[in-house]
């Protein structure tokens, strides 16, 4: 039963996620990270698949596990990320929520920079020759 609970949970991420890629409001990351996560416990088949799908490997691969996401992919991310926490913000007249949701935002702007932006993991190459 929970077998079949993920899969179905999976699929409704990896749904939504897929709808990410074209419609601007969805974040097509987070919901490939979470069919990641119930298909891994569901389905060796279906995560195998998903894992070697284009999709998920330029917005998830490429851009969390390798780092090696554009100045104009962080900006379009960070835009993303501000329409979703100015809709709460406009909505609701609470000072405190919204300068809540601004100190949030700025912590995400910094720690995603600082992250994908940050030190590269040193590869053999980049390491060179023990011996040297």
């Amino acid at each position: 039963m929970k077998r079949w609970l993920f899969i179905v949970l999976g699929s409704v991420m990896f749904a939504l996620g897929t709808l990410g890629i074209f419609l601007p409001f969805l974040p097509t990351t987070v919901f490939y990270l979470l069919t990641g996560f119930f298909w891994i416990r569901s389905s060796d088949k279906l995560h195998q698949k998903f894992t070697g799908s284009q999709g998920y490997q330029k917005y998830v691969q490429e851009a969390l596990v390798k780092k090696k996401i554009t100045t104009k992919g962080m900006i379009r991310m960070f835009m993303m990320l501000l329409i979703v926490f100015l809709i709460p913000a406009v909505i609701v007249n609470n000072l405190v929520m919204r300068v809540t949701l601004a100190v949030v935002y700025v912590a995400h702007v910094i720690g995603l920079t600082w992250y994908l932006k940050g030190k590269k993991e040193k590869t053999v190459s980049d390491i060179g020759d023990i011996n040297d």
